[in-house]
């Protein structure tokens, strides 16, 4: 059986990391997935941080999967209110089927 959900994804600088996962437990979100990101922006090409002695200017991927579009909206609007006009960043959301899972 599955259910609709939506997928917000943020990709953004690795230093806003811990700050933009506060956010997204203060909005109740269940979980997320970081993962390594790299790639070219209006910010310029950013290494994804493989292999280098320092990934301090590397970026990630933040998942986010959530029963309620307002949820990941809500998130999504946060974090580029605060952190996008100073630091590198995009946030989309995807309208989604999950197929398995443990809670939304």
């Amino acid at each position: 059986m599955s259910q609709q959900a939506s997928k917000l994804v943020i990709i953004t600088e690795k230093v806003l990391l811990r700050d933009v996962v506060r956010i997204i437990d203060a909005a109740g979100a269940t979980g997320y997935t970081v993962m390594a990101a790299g790639g070219k922006g209006s910010r310029n090409t950013r290494s994804s941080g493989q292999p280098a002695v320092s990934d301090t200017f590397s970026n990630v991927k933040l998942e986010v999967i959530t029963a309620s579009p307002d949820m990941a909206r809500a998130i999504a609007d946060e974090v580029a209110k605060k952190y996008f006009d100073n630091f590198s960043g995009i946030a989309y959301i995807d309208d989604i089927e999950v197929l398995y899972a443990h809670m939304l």
